[in-house]
């Protein structure tokens, strides 16, 4: 079966970063586009970022491009996030997902940006 596990979140202090990874297993890695999503407390699961299958598409929410940089390893059947100039408001449970509607995706992992 579909298996998504992130991994990576933790307490940083506003503009720090953080790097997540998401390990994927159980379909084709390969030839999925892969998607991040966040959903703070209190809000509804937002889209964050998607890239290709062989990462040559890659696209972002306007809230955190230039900030964030998605990109994966095909060979690992893995998916990461860079995170930059983080800020309070990037605050939430992130999750990585197959689907662009974020229906499919894994346990997430908790970012806190705070002083």
């Amino acid at each position: 079966q579909v298996q998504l596990v992130e991994s990576g979140g933790g307490l940083v202090q506003p503009g720090g970063s953080l790097k997540l990874s998401c390990k994927a297993s159980g379909f084709d890695f390969r030839t999925t586009w892969m998607n991040w999503f966040r959903q703070a407390p209190g809000k509804e699961l937002e889209w964050v970022s998607r890239i290709s299958t062989r990462s040559e598409m890659t696209y972002y929410a306007d809230s955190v491009r230039n900030r964030f940089f998605i990109t994966r390893d095909n060979d690992e059947n893995a998916l990461y996030l860079q995170m930059n100039s983080l800020k309070s408001e990037d605050t939430a449970v992130y999750y990585c997902a197959k689907d662009s509607a974020g229906r499919i995706r894994g346990q997430g992992t908790q970012v806190t940006v705070s002083s």
